[in-house]
C-alpha cells in the first residue's frame, strides 16, 4: 500500500528535512498543504521555487503526489461566493494550484476547506457546482484528479458524505473530478462503518484518494478507530491509489505522530500479507 505523509504534520521542519524524515520513517510519498510552501500566495509560487521543492522530495527518494487544504491561502476564498469578483479569484486560485501540483509531480488534488464552500441556498450550491467542474476540466488537462472531500456536518454545509459528493460528481460530470474518503469525516459523518463505505464506493470508481486519521483527528492508530478492516477492504477490492495521513491533533508532536501512524499502519499490513 503506498502510503503518503501530509507535510503539515512536520511543517515546522525545512522542506526538504520533512521529506526526508518522511522517507526514514516508512513514507512512500509526500503530499502538500500548499499554504505550507507560501503562506500568502501559494498558486503563483515562481517557478524557481517549484522546481527546487520537486528536487528536494526527489532528493529523498520520495515524489510529491497530491495537495490539500488548497483554499487555506489567500484568505477569504469561496467557491460559491455570490460576489461575482471573488468566485473569479477563487476559481483563479484553484486553476493557479492545479498548475502547481502538475508542476510539483503530484496527480490529485484533494479539495476540503471546509469554510470555503459554506453553501446557504441553491445559488450557492449551483456555483459550488460550477466550480467543481471547472476544476474538474483544469485538473484533466494538467494531468491531475481532482477529488472532492466528503466532509461532516461538523465542518461545513455541503458533500457532508461520500453519497452526497458522489451525487455532485455524477451531476457535474467533469473529466478529472471525483470523490475521496477521510476516515475521520467519515466515522463523524456517516452512518455505514469505513470498510462497509469502502466496500460500497469502491467498485464504481469513484473513490481516488484516502486520508488516514481518527475520529477524534488525532493519527491512525491513536483513538478508538480499528484500521484494520479498513486495510482489509482497500485490499479486497485491489485499491491501487495513494493514502494519506492526516492527523490534525499531533501527539506527542508533529514527527512522533508521523512515525507512530506509520509504524501502526504498517503493522497491520504485516498481519493482512
Amino acid at each position: 500500500m503506498r502510503i503518503a505523509l501530509c507535510n503539515e504534520v512536520v511543517r515546522d521542519l525545512p522542506f526538504a528535512r520533512q521529506c526526508e524524515l518522511a522517507a526514514s520513517l516508512g513514507y512512500d510519498g509526500m503530499e502538500v498543504a500548499p499554504f505550507t510552501l507560501d503562506p500568502e500566495s501559494p498558486h503563483r509560487l515562481p517557478a524557481s521555487q517549484r522546481g527546487a521543492f520537486r528536487r528536494a522530495a526527489e532528493d529523498a527518494g520520495l515524489p510529491i503526489v497530491s495537495l490539500h487544504w488548497l483554499l487555506v491561502a489567500p484568505a477569504g476564498l469561496s467557491i460559491c461566493a455570490a460576489d461575482p469578483a471573488l468566485l473569479a479569484r477563487t476559481r483563479e486560485v484553484m486553476r493557479g494550484l492545479i498548475g502547481l501540483a502538475a508542476e510539483l509531480g503530484a496527480t490529485v488534488m484533494v479539495h476540503g476547506s471546509p469554510q470555503q464552500r459554506l453553501v446557504r441556498d441553491a445559488d450557492d450550491a449551483a456555483r459550488a457546482e460550477e466550480t467543481m467542474g471547472l476544476a474538474g476540466e483544469w485538473a484533466r488537462a494538467e494531468g491531475v484528479t481532482y477529488c472532492l472531500e466528503p466532509l461532516d456536518a461538523g465542518q461545513t454545509s455541503w458533500a457532508r458524505t461520500v453519497a452526497e459528493a458522489a451525487e455532485i460528481v455524477r451531476r457535474v460530470n467533469s473529466p478529472g473530478l471525483t470523490t475521496m474518503l477521510d476516515v475521520s469525516a467519515a466515522g463523524n459523518g456517516e452512518s455505514e462503518p469505513i470498510a462497509a463505505l469502502l466496500d460500497r464506493w469502491l467498485p464504481t470508481g469513484v473513490i481516488g484518494h484516502i486520508h488516514f486519521n481518527d475520529r477524534n483527528r488525532r493519527g491512525p492508530g491513536q483513538g478508538e478507530d480499528r484500521f484494520a478492516p479498513t486495510l482489509a477492504a482497500l485490499r479486497r477490492h485491489g485499491y491501487d491509489g495513494w493514502c494519506a495521513v492526516e492527523p490534525f491533533d499531533y501527539r506527542p508532536d508533529g514527527p512522533g505522530a508521523a512515525a507512530r501512524a506509520i509504524g501502526y499502519l504498517r503493522g497491520i499490513e504485516e498481519t493482512l500479507a
